[in-house]
């Protein structure tokens, strides 16, 4: 294990004008299933180190796993700064705390349990499906020390599960995923829950409705209008003048039924500070469809003007930062699923998608991989070969209602969308 401490001083006596180390150090026991029964439990233990340096205001950027030479990757590091041009210096000053561990440790018994008695609960539901599943229960610690006397570090403990079951009638292929991540207990109820009732709603296939029509998009299936909302709001983009949303601060955007906050003080990722140092914080990002602000690293909120929002993260060890949100939360509406689909004379529920995200100007076109026909405020049963596409923006705007049935998905919480303007195709 390499001593960050020594990295540091190393790097300040080998001539850097000013030196970071990002450590994380990672230890998990995953837990297999496959074909419903135990197939594997591993234990995967991990330490990466980043050192980024300064000399004549050039940067450099080498990674290192495991055990490692100190003065080794202090060469490296110095050596790429002669092939960068120089930038600004980007460090957080004088950050000193140690935070306590947040999360809950699950054994690899207790997974293993759980992930046996979830599988039998859903064979006993259908017994001619296969399952599958992944249980973890990870602990991350984070440590981040410069040159300008900040030396802070954190460990967060989660847990998350996945299952999966795969329903073979004939020539018909059906699969069902669902999940979820959190630093305490996974509700492993309420995805058997989830899986059970989409096992029902797909029991019968039915024709797509055509043209425009209304669809509601779970929780899960709605990321793909979260992500587009995401990019136009990250200050990188504003700055580069790609997002449709740069020059509209403080103007009404989208529906006024949404309200976008990220909140790193609760479930699913606790996270007192990014990868740059600076503390995080809540943000009110939308408020009732209406621009509050934009997120940014240390580097964007300088060229923007507005300073950093604590959300300069490292999208792997070896990159520099850059920004990214956080918890991800959208204020919900109200009802639940079924509440939404009794609102429908003739419509869609979109639970699972395939094919490429939306771009920052909102078009997309996508794969509906497990979706549902309503008809009279009730599902009538699955369709098959069917693609939905439109705009994001033009949805958001179209947006009839939001359901009460936040979810956990990724990083996000967010509920089940009702909207229009969307076509769909067979």
């Amino acid at each position: 294990m390499i001593d960050p401490e020594e990295v540091l001083e190393k790097a300040r006596s080998a001539g850097a004008e000013e030196a970071e180390v990002y450590q994380v150090i990672s230890r998990g026991h995953p837990v297999y299933f496959e074909a419903n029964r135990l197939k594997q439990l591993e234990t995967v233990e991990s330490e990466g180190i980043a050192l980024r340096v300064w000399r004549d205001r050039s940067p450099g950027v080498t990674v290192a796993y495991g055990d490692a030479d100190a003065n080794e990757l202090v060469t490296r590091a110095l050596g790429l700064c002669a092939l960068n041009t120089p930038a600004s210096i980007e460090l957080t000053p004088n950050h000193q705390q140690v935070y306590p561990s947040q999360g809950k440790l699950i054994s690899p018994e207790s997974l293993i349990t759980e992930g046996k008695s979830a599988i039998e609960e859903l064979l006993n539901y259908n017994s001619s499906v296969l399952c599958t599943g992944e249980l973890d229960c990870e602990q991350h610690t984070t440590r981040l020390l410069n040159t300008q006397g900040t030396d802070c570090q954190y460990t967060e403990i989660s847990t998350s599960a996945f299952l999966q079951v795969e329903w073979v009638r004939g020539e018909d292929f059906l699969g069902i995923a669902d999940g979820s991540e959190s630093s305490e207990e996974i509700d492993l109820h309420t995805i058997k829950k989830r899986i059970c009732q989409a096992m029902n709603w797909a029991s019968v296939t039915v024709s797509p409705p055509q043209g425009r029509v209304p669809i509601i998009f779970t929780p899960k299936a709605a990321n793909l209008f979260w992500e587009t909302v995401i990019a136009a709001l990250n200050g990188k983009q504003v700055w580069e003048g790609t997002s449709p949303w740069g020059d509209r601060s403080h103007e009404q955007v989208i529906s006024d039924q949404i309200t976008l906050k990220q909140d790193p003080t609760r479930n699913p990722e606790r996270c007192p500070f990014d990868d740059e140092g600076t503390s995080t914080r809540e943000l009110t990002l939308i408020n009732q469809g209406r621009i509050e602000q934009f997120y940014t690293d240390r580097a964007i909120g300088r060229k923007l003007g507005i300073g950093s929002t604590g959300n300069g993260f490292r999208p792997s060890l070896g990159r520099y930062p850059t920004p990214s949100l956080i918890n991800l939360i959208v204020t919900p509406g109200n009802g639940d699923l079924q509440d939404l689909i009794t609102q429908l004379d003739d419509g869609l529920v979109i639970d699972q998608l395939l094919g490429e995200d939306a771009d920052l100007s909102g078009d997309f076109s996508a794969n509906i991989e497990l979706g549902y026909r309503v008809q009279n405020g009730q599902i009538t049963g699955r369709v098959k070969d069917t693609m939905v596409a439109g705009n994001i923006y033009t949805a958001f705007n179209h947006l009839l209602a939001l359901g009460g049935d936040s979810q956990i998905n990724g990083s996000y919480v967010t509920p089940s969308l009702l909207v229009e303007g969307l076509s769909v195709v067979s």
